[in-house]
């Protein structure tokens, strides 16, 4: 694991989400949990690459983010998911286009939103900040993050896209998390409690393994052949402590696969990658 730089955007203080670009090779595209409608666009060092408004659309508390393939490109999903309360009727999933550089490499204006979809959970409200594509079984996974163990939800890409509302699946649970210790007391105080609860979700691009983000680790899954993803999360997972930051919601694979970036919300905000090697998990 290693330290790639520092999040640049002064605006951008609550990252929640990050996503790989799968047309512009080492651009990510970050979200804040709320405020204004907004991508910013960072390369791995952080660096500040501009500002894409999302019209229509409203951050009521963007948690995560992921990309699903259209036709010949990808588009992006938004998850307008948390929802501390657990009061929420519904929730949303806005899709657009992949944003794309100018000619300069900066981003910049609107980027209108192409589909929104509204979801229910089917044993009621949740709070979820975690959102991701399975490019094998072709569906968006939600993970919950209060339930313990966290609660897994599919929809199919197909209903996703062709729907205006529908109704989430319940898939099953997953391993639970290991739980917190009394060093972890020392260290996370008032946070205690939430450190082994899943803040982002991500799947490989080919759809071999996938990673958890929380406060205090990253958790990483590996999938055997024709297994769904509630199998696989099944099974204890290979745990990485770390990295060490103020709240670490955000993570994303690479586009080809090979790396794991994480960072967190409050600034000053650190971006780390991480590599893991061989088939632990």
């Amino acid at each position: 694991m290693e330290q790639t730089g520092w999040l640049a955007a002064q605006n951008l203080m609550e990252a929640s989400g990050l996503q790989a670009s799968f047309s512009q090779p080492g651009h990510f595209f970050v979200h804040n949990d709320d405020g204004r409608p907004e991508l910013f666009v960072i390369n791995e060092k952080g660096a500040n690459l501009g500002v894409v408004s999302i019209v229509p659309a409203r951050n009521t508390d963007w948690e995560d983010i992921t990309s699903v393939p259209v036709d010949d490109g990808h588009w992006i999903v938004i998850g307008d998911i948390g929802d501390n309360l657990s009061i929420r009727s519904y929730i949303m999933l806005y899709f657009i286009e992949e944003p794309r550089p100018d000619e300069n490499g900066r981003y910049g204006g609107d980027q209108v939103v192409r589909h929104r979809l509204d979801l229910e959970f089917p044993d009621g409200a949740r709070d979820c900040e975690s959102l991701a594509y399975d490019p094998v079984n072709r569906q968006l996974l939600l993970l919950s993050k209060r339930d313990k163990p966290a609660h897994l939800y599919t929809v199919d890409l197909d209903i996703a896209l062709s729907q205006g509302q529908a109704e989430l699946e319940f898939a099953g649970t997953i391993y639970a998390l290991r739980p917190p210790t009394a060093s972890d007391q020392r260290i996370w105080r008032g946070k205690t409690d939430w450190i082994s609860q899943p803040t982002g979700l991500d799947i490989s691009p080919d759809g071999s393994e996938a990673v958890i983000i929380s406060y205090r680790s990253v958790y990483r899954y590996l999938r055997r052949d024709n297994e769904d993803w509630v199998v696989s999360m099944s099974r204890k997972p290979t745990e990485l402590v770390g990295p060490r930051a103020v709240q670490n919601e955000a993570i994303a694979f690479s586009a080809d696969g090979q790396s794991i970036f994480v960072t967190t919300e409050k600034l000053p905000a650190p971006i780390f990658r991480i590599e893991f090697t061989g088939d632990e998990g």
